[in-house]
């Protein structure tokens, strides 16, 4: 099984030392809120690292956004004019845009006259007509294991294959790699229960299922202790120490619970709407976040998948749902955000009989937002002829996640070093030259 790295895991520890006759009159679960801040950093002996409240009004935001389980990219983004997928999904296929002889909930919204979206997309039809959004078919990582845990954390890991390369995350490499550039303490978050394997080796980075965790837990007398503890000194640890308290400040005053999403947003009341409902607010606030990584799982559709409605139609709508209410409620700060969406693995071309999909190869890739030349289907395609798959009867990868992950790192960010500026150049543009 695949180990997991709990949040917890990051609690303050019986080694730690400096005002620890304070500390442990502290709650664990306050600890928790801090570790990343210069204040614990420096109690477990680390190297400081002072907190910055707020950023820059060009900051550019990265949301990840991984759909765990192998999402299948041949009913979500559809090519219904090749003949091959109608054969091979006689129950889960969906009818060509203009078909008479299909009932119109079960066909496709098209896209370019070749491929279209699953009708459960239908909230992110318009960012792909508007110029917003833009779609890699055929997109994946050299595993071909079909195993769950190794084809994510090969790609979580920024690898090709299995054992590959390093056993870091390419999200936490990237942070490790450029120290002292935003000193936020929100610089990096994950939203969940356990630390993504993306973000292993990122100093700081935090796993919370909400930012309404991140707050002391203690009684207020204490709270007020530290708060005067740090008022005054002007040292470093006196001053991130202040800083702290500013974020946390800060974070508080966004009010979640009372504070209403804006431009008309619409959140699906699910752990993807309400995260992303999360992000967007932070984003707004310029507290400093620059990486989200959110999770969206239950893929893994071996049975009962469905074709217009049913499992797999449900889990699309949340996610085209949570999404469009985020690039709604974000409005302008759109355009410094950048949205992947990305998947482990694809699944089978062939239905099997238990009108599902079994694991398959390739799947697809959204990336939204951020100066994006949207509008269009970008990569290579190497279609569905039975010639033109895999030994087992999988569509090809034919465009690597990797080359995804550095244009949207180069081009929607600004990134200069990363663990990707060494691959060949890709022969798509998601941006406009």
């Amino acid at each position: 099984m695949k180990e997991q790295i709990s949040c917890q895991d990051y609690a303050v520890t019986e080694s730690n030392r400096g005002y620890r006759s304070l500390a442990i009159d502290l709650s664990r679960r306050g600890f928790l809120t801090t570790v990343s801040l210069g204040l614990v950093s420096w109690m477990s002996g680390q190297a400081l690292a002072q907190v910055q409240v707020g950023g820059k009004e060009g900051d550019k935001v990265m949301v990840v956004i991984f759909l765990r389980g192998g999402a299948d990219g041949l009913n979500m983004v559809v090519p219904y004019n090749d003949d091959n997928y109608h054969r091979a999904r006689p129950n889960l296929g969906l009818g060509r845009p203009n078909d008479k002889s299909v009932i119109q909930p079960r066909r496709v919204l098209d896209l370019n006259g070749s491929f279209g979206l699953h009708p459960s997309l239908r909230s992110l039809n318009d960012l792909f007509h508007n110029g917003s959004m833009a779609i890699v078919p055929a997109c994946g990582s050299g595993d071909t294991s079909r195993s769950h845990f190794e084809a994510m954390a090969t790609m979580e890991r920024g690898n090709n294959r299995p054992g590959d390369g390093d056993a870091s995350g390419w999200l936490g490499r990237l942070l490790a790699e450029t120290p002292g550039g935003n000193p936020s303490p929100l610089q990096s978050l994950a939203f969940g229960y356990t630390m993504p394997d993306a973000l292993r080796g990122a100093p700081g980075a935090l796993c919370l299922s909400s930012i309404k965790d991140f707050k002391f837990e203690a009684d207020p007398s204490y709270v007020g202790k530290l708060r005067n503890l740090y008022s005054a000194g002007k040292d470093e640890v006196s001053e991130a120490g202040r800083q702290t308290f500013a974020v946390l400040d800060q974070l508080n005053s966004l009010n979640l619970d009372k504070s209403k999403p804006l431009h008309g947003a619409a959140y699906p009341d699910s752990d993807l709407g309400k995260s992303l409902r999360e992000v967007a607010a932070l984003v707004r606030s310029k507290v400093g976040l620059e990486y989200a990584y959110l999770d969206k799982g239950g893929w893994d559709t071996h049975v009962a998948q469905g074709a217009e409605v049913g499992w797999q139609a449900l889990l699309l709508s949340d996610l085209a749902d949570s999404i469009r209410a985020f690039c709604d409620d974000l409005g302008p700060d759109l355009a410094r955000t950048s949205i992947l969406v990305q998947t482990e693995f694809g699944r089978r071309v062939e239905e099997n009989t238990g009108l599902g999909t079994d694991h398959g190869r390739a799947s697809v890739a959204f990336v939204i937002g951020g100066g994006v030349k949207g509008g269009r289907i970008v990569g290579d395609w190497p279609g569905l002829a039975k010639e033109n798959l895999d030994s087992v009867g999988d569509l090809k990868v034919a465009n690597d996640y990797r080359a995804v992950l550095r244009q949207v790192l180069e081009e929607g960010m600004g990134v200069k070093s990363h663990p990707f500026q060494k691959l060949p150049p890709a022969d798509f543009s998601l941006y406009a030259s």
